[in-house]
């Protein structure tokens, strides 16, 4: 990993300030499933043997749930810059020292089996979340705040939803996860999620569309790559739109909305489509439809509360024009070894200020001052 000054390690070099990454990454393990309730056993997710699908590569290992196969990957150390000990959180103190060489003061931490939706069965997928959320929750309170948790909210049950809610407020969860294309059989601007909103916004707890699906998917393991774009990497770009064009976060105006891990290029398009949409709207009228108004005048990312977490190596000059200083984030994906990894943030963005390619002041806003007021850590 990179240092800010040779011989110095980022978190020395740096004028002291607290830094979050706001998106890292957690695998499941055995233990994670250990809370189920005693007549949840049966539903509880279970290591499934390793299937050889490809000779040339190692076997594949799934978790299966309510009899469905959901891949468990096989990380490479050397690959995602982690080891097994502080992707699956067995030992809390070598995270932390893992965090001190990334010069990183706070880990915000996402699933990864949760990504996906696992089953359409509300009592199993009400056992494993509750499960996760009580492991997480464990493990995490050994850090003295430094990990901080995302709450997996069982949808399909809105009154176990509210409690999960409540449950991890109280245990240092500090948001939301949530979809952004169909889940629990509704989109994100339905009705059916309004006690979830005004229940976060109560708590003060951010909604988080991370990248990945609410819907099952059957698609074989090998196909993933085909259909990786429509089905993970555009759904918080859909959630974007629709709040806007739905006028949600005016109903909840002092909830804050997350966009992780799907960069932020993509949002300059949806804001031009939002107000030509309108343009074309207001000279042509509803047709069947009324849809209502809704304004894309002036900063719509501060305007309502949207905030999109970045790639270092986006072209942020020209993203700042239509999203500003204030509503941008940035994360490493630690434990994942896809693309979206950047172990490096601090480093690389701050090799961009020393060029003079963003300012100064724009990476502390990016690395500690947005993440901080996204995720209520102030």
């Amino acid at each position: 990993m990179s240092e800010a000054t040779p011989g110095r390690s980022p978190r020395e070099a740096r004028e002291k300030f607290v830094v979050v990454d706001a998106d890292t990454h957690i695998d499941e393990t055995e233990a994670t499933w250990s809370y189920v309730e005693p007549h949840e056993k049966e539903m509880a997710p279970l290591a499934g043997a390793p299937r050889q699908i490809d000779p040339s590569r190692p076997a594949t290992r799934y978790w299966v749930v309510d009899g469905r196969r959901h891949l468990r990957f096989i990380r490479d150390d050397a690959r995602t810059g982690t080891t097994v000990e502080t992707r699956e959180l067995l030992d809390v103190t070598a995270r932390l020292r893992a965090m001190d060489q990334m010069g990183v003061d706070v880990h915000v931490i996402y699933p990864t089996l949760f990504l996906m939706a696992i089953t359409d069965n509300p009592a199993a997928d009400r056992a494993a979340r509750r499960s996760y959320n009580r492991w997480l929750a464990g493990r995490c309170e050994r850090s003295n705040g430094r990990l901080r948790w995302i709450i997996m909210p069982p949808l399909m049950d809105m009154k176990e939803t509210i409690e999960e809610l409540r449950f991890g407020k109280a245990h240092g969860a500090c948001g939301v996860l949530k979809k952004g294309d169909r889940e629990a059989g509704a989109w994100v601007d339905d009705e059916y999620f309004f006690p979830l909103y005004e229940e976060a916004q109560r708590l003060n707890l951010p909604i988080c569309f991370h990248t990945g699906s609410g819907t099952l998917d059957s698609t074989p393991a090998k196909n993933f790559t085909s259909s990786r774009l429509f089905r993970i990497g555009m759904p918080p770009q859909h959630a974007f739109h629709s709040l806007v064009f739905h006028n949600v976060p005016q109903r909840f105006p002092s909830l804050r909305w997350g966009f992780i891990e799907a960069g932020a290029s993509w949002v300059p398009a949806v804001l031009y489509n939002l107000a030509r949409t309108m343009k074309k709207r207001y000279h042509l009228g509803n047709g069947p439809f009324n849809f209502g108004q809704y304004s894309v005048a002036g900063n719509v990312l501060k305007n309502n509360n949207l905030y999109v977490s970045c790639m270092v190596d986006e072209d942020l000059p020209y993203l700042l024009k239509s999203m500003g200083e204030e509503n941008i984030l940035v994360g490493s994906d630690y434990s994942h070894g896809d693309a979206a990894i950047e172990l490096d943030f601090q480093a690389e963005l701050q090799g961009r200020a020393d060029r003079g390619e963003i300012s100064p002041g724009l990476v502390r806003r990016i690395i500690s001052d947005n993440p901080r007021r996204f995720y209520g850590l102030e």
